[in-house]
């Protein structure tokens, strides 16, 4: 595959340094939320992060089948390393959008017109997970500002993301009951990684 002089290999290392940070970002924005004892927001930053790094890794690979041994690039990159868990879950929203809209589509579009259909292929499929992305922070961005995150109108069934307590109720236990931690270690339970109430995955 030679991708020498084509587009496709700026959107290849573009992509590959965005998909890096962002992993980075989202390590970051784990910690921050784990200060300000927010422990299911953390976990909502690092399991996305694992997947940012995984798109990167699908990207380098690209690149080194391409065969080339540097590339220079000029774009531009989100920042997004100050701030609380409220104001970084926005702006992950709003980048993972970007990606999903405009970025990654362009990106497939000109693969497919240098002749690189795997490439973009992988391209549209990934701006399909960046649409996951950003509804999962909207959901949770959501629930935080409007102090839902442990709350709701109407029972529902929590679970402790330590232990595995369940609770059916408006809000989730002060301290688990079982292990003892605090709140914010209830999600609700079809929000939880892994769910499979009622024998089926959700």
């Amino acid at each position: 595959m030679n991708l020498q002089n084509t587009q496709t290999l700026t959107n290849l290392m573009r992509a590959f340094a965005g998909e890096s940070m962002a992993w980075s970002r989202y390590v970051r924005a784990a910690e921050i939320a784990e200060q300000e004892k927010l422990p299911v927001i953390a976990r909502v930053f690092r399991f996305t992060a694992g997947q940012e790094k995984e798109h990167g890794e699908i990207f380098a690979q690209f690149l080194k089948q391409g065969g080339v041994p540097n590339v220079e690039i000029e774009a531009g990159f989100p920042v997004n390393l100050g701030g609380n868990a409220l104001s970084l879950l926005a702006e992950a929203m709003e980048d993972e959008r970007a990606e999903h809209l405009r970025i990654y589509p362009a990106f497939a579009k000109a693969a497919e017109d240098e002749g690189f259909p795997e490439i973009a292929r992988k391209f549209a499929l990934i701006a399909e997970i960046e649409k996951c992305h950003a509804g999962r922070f909207e959901t949770f961005h959501r629930l935080l500002k409007d102090g839902k995150l442990s709350a709701s109108d109407e029972a529902c069934d929590w679970i402790c993301l330590n232990c595995g307590h369940e609770f059916n109720g408006k809000g989730a236990p002060q301290t688990c009951p079982v292990c003892g931690h605090e709140q914010g270690f209830f999600i609700r339970v079809p929000q939880s990684p892994y769910n499979y109430a009622n024998g089926s995955s959700c």
